[in-house]
């Protein structure tokens, strides 16, 4: 059973770990696995946060949305949390888990990256998305 819970997390986290091995490939053991797939994960924390930034700028003006952006974000990083210990419980107390912790944040949040990049883009000029961002100035 954990296997098949094991080989499941990997399928869903496969287009990140492309991306990763590229970066983490060279790992000689499991520590170092563990300390670059972390890494990838926090650039791409690192890259919501700022796209997080841009639109609480561009809602500086309306409390009211921005008041749900933060509770979004919030809602949401429990949810990637959560979902990321339960993909992972089957490998609890393995060596290998703090990789796949990595792998499904780092997964989840990149899915995150490309719905704020599409909040900051929509409503421009014969899009017809209603947008929650107004468009920059």
């Amino acid at each position: 059973m954990k296997t098949a819970i094991l080989t499941v997390a990997m399928i869903l986290a496969t287009p990140t770990l492309t991306f990763a091995e590229d970066k983490c490939g060279d790992a000689k053991d499991q520590a170092t696995m563990n300390q670059c797939y972390d890494a990838v994960f926090k650039t791409s924390d690192k890259k919501l946060n700022e796209l997080y930034k841009q639109i609480e700028a561009r809602l500086k003006g309306d409390a009211d949305t921005k008041k749900l952006l933060v509770q979004a974000q919030r809602d949401w990083s429990k949810f990637r949390d959560a979902e990321c210990s339960f993909q992972t419980s089957g490998a609890a107390g393995g060596s290998v888990r703090p990789t796949l912790v990595a792998t499904c944040m780092d997964g989840l949040t990149q899915s995150r990256v490309k719905d704020f990049e599409g909040y900051l883009k929509c409503g421009k000029e014969g899009d017809p998305t209603v947008c929650p961002v107004p468009a920059a100035n």
